[in-house]
């Protein structure tokens, strides 16, 4: 491909592509390299940072569909237990097997400068959202709900191109606008049939703007621990703050159907252990603004669970609005051309590209090794 036809991304779309996955895609160029040159085969930066972004893109699959079916559980076990019972039990059934997880690989404890980032963001978002999202879906439907929900990407890629000096890449932005008019579009769907709470979108607000701090914030705690370390403990500082519903959790338990205490189990095991890890593997890998535009998809998949569980037909505005949802993700996850200075080499030299900062030096793999 010539020089002239490549599109070279911006400044910051550049310098935000390169530093973000500095490390990790370092460790997979380094690895390519211990084959021996004598192979031939050939490697470059970008080439890296595509197998890194395909992970991570799975990862974020897992955790959108994971995501969508809490909406549907939540408004089935919504009818037997209250806000905060239902996000307590959630969170202890989570909390369990996350634990179980981190033990099973002997996960150690948090550094200390990571705890403030995960006890703040497991508040947020384990607590805050989950009891704000439970109480909005008991004045709205799930479709609905998750629509408002959604709102929260938008914070999520301004907080993070402010405070985590992101930037504001076109792409990012072209997508944004695009996924909103779809959420929008599928709103209208969703609640084209009956009449919609003000107080159940208000909560539904807060949720979103309670998940996008906590998205914000669970950013800066990766620098200093892993994402098994920050889930984990983050579902724990949640499920304490939730603690005052516990009565209320083992009275309504008492009489709640089987189907509506399995709902429970499921939130916890599923959209909260798997998919709040799935999270975290892509968030450490991806950029804040870009993650949470991700999770545009998760309303068009919601009409589409609820359609298959609930019998609820979505019309063809909804499915129009969930297509402009998975195209304004799309939009947003392109990564910008590097320019050619950073194009293929030999794996036995290949070479991070340098970080646009002049004054900065950029290190090859084999100063890499040299320094360590």
């Amino acid at each position: 491909m010539s020089g002239g036809r490549r599109r070279k991304g911006t400044r910051n779309e550049i310098e935000s592509s390169a530093h973000q996955r500095e490390p990790a895609v370092a460790s997979m160029v380094e690895e390519a390299s211990s084959d021996g040159p004598h192979l031939g085969r050939e490697i470059s930066w970008r080439e890296a940072e595509t197998r890194l972004d395909r992970l991570a893109l799975g990862a974020a699959g897992v955790t959108v569909v994971l995501w969508a079916s809490a909406f549907v559980a939540i408004r089935g076990a919504g009818r037997e237990f209250s806000p905060g019972a239902l996000a307590l039990g959630r969170l202890v059934c989570g909390t369990v097997v996350l634990g179980l997880m981190a033990w099973r690989r002997r996960t150690p404890l948090p550094p200390r400068a990571a705890w403030l980032g995960i006890v703040a963001s497991g508040f947020l978002w384990f607590g805050v959202y989950m009891v704000a999202l439970n109480w909005g879906e008991q004045e709205l439907d799930a479709g609905t709900a998750a629509m408002v929900v959604s709102l929260g990407p938008v914070i999520v890629a301004l907080l993070s191109g402010w405070l985590l000096k992101e930037g504001f890449p076109r792409g990012l932005m072209v997508g944004l606008v695009v996924s909103l008019v779809g959420v929008f579009v599928v709103a209208i769907a969703a609640a084209s049939g009956g009449h919609a709470s003000v107080a159940g979108v208000l909560l539904c607000v807060a949720a979103a703007l309670s998940f996008a701090a906590a998205v914000v914030i669970q950013k800066q705690a990766f620098r200093h621990a892993s994402s098994v370390q920050v889930i984990t403990f983050g579902a724990a500082a949640g499920a304490l703050a939730c603690l005052p519903f516990a009565g209320q959790l083992i009275s309504q338990a008492a009489t709640a159907p089987l189907s509506s205490t399995l709902s429970v189990c499921y939130l916890g095991v599923f959209p909260t252990a798997i998919g709040f890890t799935t999270w975290g593997y892509a968030l450490a890998r991806t950029p804040a603004g870009k993650m949470g535009a991700t999770t545009y998809l998760v309303p068009a998949i919601t009409v589409l669970m609820s359609w298959a569980i609930l019998g609820q037909v979505p019309s063809w505005l909804a499915i129009a609005g969930g297509g402009l949802c998975s195209a304004g993700v799309a939009i947003s996850r392109r990564r910008p051309a590097l320019p050619e200075a950073y194009g293929t080499t030999s794996v036995a030299n290949a070479a991070p590209p340098p970080p646009i900062d002049s004054q900065a030096k950029g290190s090859t793999v084999r100063q890499r090794r040299r320094g360590s």
